[in-house]
């Protein structure tokens, strides 16, 4: 696996390929790909319990490779409340286009 790290929102995060062998633990991850001035732009971001689990057949990835997603950037939380904390965090700092909940309301 990849040892490349980046920062959302102070906190480190691996740059993987979709398509390793995920282990069975939880995290956050969020859906990526190298925009036109090669920043990483988050598509969807999303928790689990077990990245193995979750990887097998995940419904947006498709639609987030239409975006131009490339990569996952996943981060291993320790417990639950921190992984829904930093997931709803990421949601509203970042509004990827592929997450309906927790966006901010435009009124």
């Amino acid at each position: 696996m990849s040892n490349q790290t980046v920062g959302w929102l102070g906190q480190s995060f691996y740059v993987r390929n979709r398509f390793i062998d995920w282990y069975d633990i939880q995290g956050v991850y969020i859906f990526t790909g190298l925009n036109a001035q090669n920043q990483w732009e988050p598509y969807y971001v999303g928790e689990t319990q077990s990245f193995k689990d979750r990887f097998a057949d995940h419904e947006v990835w498709d639609k987030a490779v239409r975006l131009g997603a490339t990569h996952v950037h996943e981060r291993v939380t320790a417990t639950e409340a921190d992984r829904m904390a930093l997931e709803s965090a990421l949601i509203r700092a970042y509004q990827p286009p592929l997450n309906t909940q927790l966006k901010a309301r435009a009124y």
